[in-house]
């Protein structure tokens, strides 16, 4: 979800917004004109090496225990179960939790076909509560890097929110990995109540989308 409670009637600003419903920030005119560094940088192309699964990097040197403990540092320890043959990393999302201090914890499981409810909305919040959202995610082959979350939410149509976050790096593991969301209020009045529709998409630095989810969901008067 991500949404920001509406502007007061009334209240002017003389910022650019950067939601349609949020916070505003202003821009400065170096931030805005590109420099001849910024030019360069994108005439300039990073050659990576080839990717090398995971399960071959940890055991080269297996019996160095000076390197072992290197790479430990670096991943953490992981568990051979849990890594492939393979340098795909697997990132599964297990579930999507709605936490508010006015009800009991919401806990939506993820389908496998992608559709969380065709024939109507996939929860409801009622306004004007505080909310947070937590992810529980589960990494397995490889190590999959600047895993992101973005959401954006529609009302009849139009855009009226739009969230990115970074989650960050991580390792294969047995145990499930959990993101918490920071706190935020859903918008109260005649208008925000009714019926969003929203996509949610997981994906890393390679752009590559572990989860694309099209769902909708309701702002009520009271929980349901």
């Amino acid at each position: 979800m991500g949404l920001e409670d509406e502007k007061k009637k009334g209240e002017t600003s003389g910022e650019t917004s950067e939601k349609e419903i949020g916070l505003s920030r202003k821009n400065s005119a170096s931030s805005l004109s590109p420099t001849e560094d910024d030019e360069d940088d994108e005439h300039k192309k990073l050659e990576l090496g080839p990717m090398i699964a995971l399960r071959e990097q940890l055991e080269k040197d297996k019996d160095d225990e000076s390197l072992r403990r290197w790479k430990e540092q670096l991943i953490g320890v992981v568990d051979l179960e849990d890594v492939g043959e393979t340098p795909d990393p697997v990132v599964k999302i297990l579930d999507l939790t709605v936490r508010s201090p006015d009800r009991e914890e919401m806990v939506l499981t993820i389908p496998e076909d992608g559709l969380p409810n065709p024939k109507g909305p996939w929860f409801t919040v009622k306004e004007g509560s505080k909310y947070t959202l937590v992810f529980n995610f589960r990494v397995t082959n490889n190590i999959v890097s600047g895993l992101r979350y973005n959401n954006t939410v529609w009302k009849t149509g139009v855009k009226v929110d739009s969230t990115k976050a970074m989650l960050g790096t991580f390792s294969p593991q047995a145990e499930p990995y959990q993101h918490v969301m920071p706190e935020e209020t859903t918008p109260s009045g005649i208008f925000a109540r009714g019926t969003y529709s929203a996509r949610t998409k997981f994906i890393d630095d390679d752009n590559k989308c572990y989860l694309d989810l099209n769902y909708t969901f309701d702002i009520r008067k009271n929980w349901q």
